[in-house]
Order: structure tokens, then C-alpha cells, then sequence
């Protein structure tokens, strides 16, 4: 199934994009396999999602944790813990 992934602030201008739409491998059940996943899409996505402790998620509008699962969500947001304006 697709998978919207949207990225903000630091995070979308080291990757370069504001959001990409994915199919991820069966294996990628929650946040923490996804951001795994994604780093090994690109130098900049590796760049961008290295220090995990860094990037926080959203999973179809609702905060989630690394544990949070993916299956059946739409989209997924990810973002530095303080966003500006």
C-alpha cells in the first residue's frame, strides 16, 4: 500500500524534498523500521535521518513514538522536535 511521507524544516531541506510517496517492504511495521528504510533510500535521506533521536513522527495526524505501527496509515510525517514559523 502507498505510503505519503511528508517531511518538515531541517529535516525536508537535508532530503530536499517536502514529501515522497512510498511502498515500503513488508518488514517496515512501525516508525522506527520506516525511518531505517528511508535512510537507505539516499545519502540525503541517511544525512537527514542519522540521529533518530532527533526526529519526531506523526502517523496520520496523530504523534507517534519509534514503536507507534504503519499498517494501514496513509501518511507519515517527519520532524525535528522544534519547528519555527
Amino acid at each position: 500500500m502507498p505510503l505519503r511521507i511528508l517531511y518538515f524544516a531541517w529535516v525536508r531541506e537535508r532530503i530536499g524534498l517536502d514529501g515522497e510517496t512510498v511502498a515500503p517492504p513488508d518488514e517496515v511495521i512501525d516508525v522506527a523500521s520506516l525511518i531505517g528504510w528511508l535512510a537507505g533510500r539516499s545519502e540525503a535521506h541517511a544525512a537527514a535521518l542519522k540521529d533518530r533521536a532527533r526526529i519526531r513522527a506523526a502517523v496520520d495526524d496523530q504523534f507517534a513514538t519509534p514503536e507507534t505501527g504503519i499498517a494501514g496509515a496513509r501518511e507519515v510525517a517527519l520532524f525535528p522536535p522544534v519547528t519555527g514559523g
